[in-house]
């Protein structure tokens, strides 16, 4: 009987894995920027678990970001507030730890960018576009990816800014 058991948990386990049940989820950078592009709760949720993956001093950064996206989709105040507010903790948190992390920057950028005057996040605009500006062409090429899509819509990041600086 006991075999039987395990047996039919084996079963079940193998059946989990294949449907992609329980199988542990791995951080990749060009699905996390779609996902910030999405702008879609389930697909955050999901990402949200792919970034446990993440290495462990970045990962505080990209759910900081995913906590404040996920803000901006939740419908009751008080439950946006508190999403805000734990992002903001978790991606400065990660800034103050390694300040000179350039895609860092630019996630903070971007949500700065578009969040609402009353939660005052936006004193660092400036400041962040000049350092992803100055140090674009050292980023990975899906962080690059990421920002050059992100200028499509952006008021303060522009392709311009880019091929200047390429010419330098």
């Amino acid at each position: 009987m006991r075999g039987r058991l395990i047996l039919v948990w084996f079963f079940f386990m193998i059946a989990g894995l294949a449907k992609g049940g329980t199988r542990p989820q791995n951080f990749d950078k060009a699905e996390f920027y779609q996902v910030m592009k999405s702008g879609n709760m389930e697909t955050i949720d999901n990402e949200m678990e792919a970034v446990k993956s993440a290495p462990g001093k970045q990962r505080e950064g990209y759910q900081g970001a995913l906590l404040m996206k996920k803000a901006g989709l939740v419908k009751r105040p008080k439950q946006r507030l508190s999403f805000f507010k734990q992002g903001r903790i978790k991606l400065e948190t990660a800034m103050l730890a390694d300040n000179d992390n350039t895609e860092f920057h630019f996630l903070r950028l971007a949500i700065e960018e578009h969040a609402p005057k009353i939660v005052k996040y936006h004193s660092d605009i400036e400041n962040d576009k000049a350092l992803v500006v100055k140090n674009f062409t050292s980023l990975s090429p899906e962080v690059r990816h990421a920002i050059l899509d992100y200028c499509e819509n952006s008021k303060v990041l522009h392709k311009e800014d880019f091929s200047l600086r390429s010419r330098d």
